[in-house]
């Protein structure tokens, strides 16, 4: 698999992970889950107007922001932006 972007943004209850391109998120999805237990509320999300897809990672105590970027900058195929993007 190629190398994709990836950015996260916090909130008070989720982290909203912006993906380039809708197999590169199912994929992320995927390989988040097999990481830690979690449920995402809601389905991937895809821009119309361009390749970016949003899903959601519900935010705990076990999970900081810190630590999840830390998650994500370990998976080779994730070029973790520190920026927050428009979907």
């Amino acid at each position: 698999m190629n190398a994709f972007r990836v950015w996260v943004t916090p909130s008070d209850y989720d982290y909203l992970v912006c993906v380039d391109g809708l197999d590169n998120a199912r994929w992320l999805l995927a390989e988040l889950a097999r990481s830690f237990v979690f449920r995402s509320a809601q389905p991937i999300d895809q821009n119309e107007r361009s390749s970016f897809c949003t899903f959601l990672v519900p935010r705990n105590s076990m999970l900081p922001f810190s630590r999840f970027q830390k998650l994500l900058g370990a998976i080779p195929e994730v070029t973790l932006l520190r920026i927050a993007a428009a979907p």
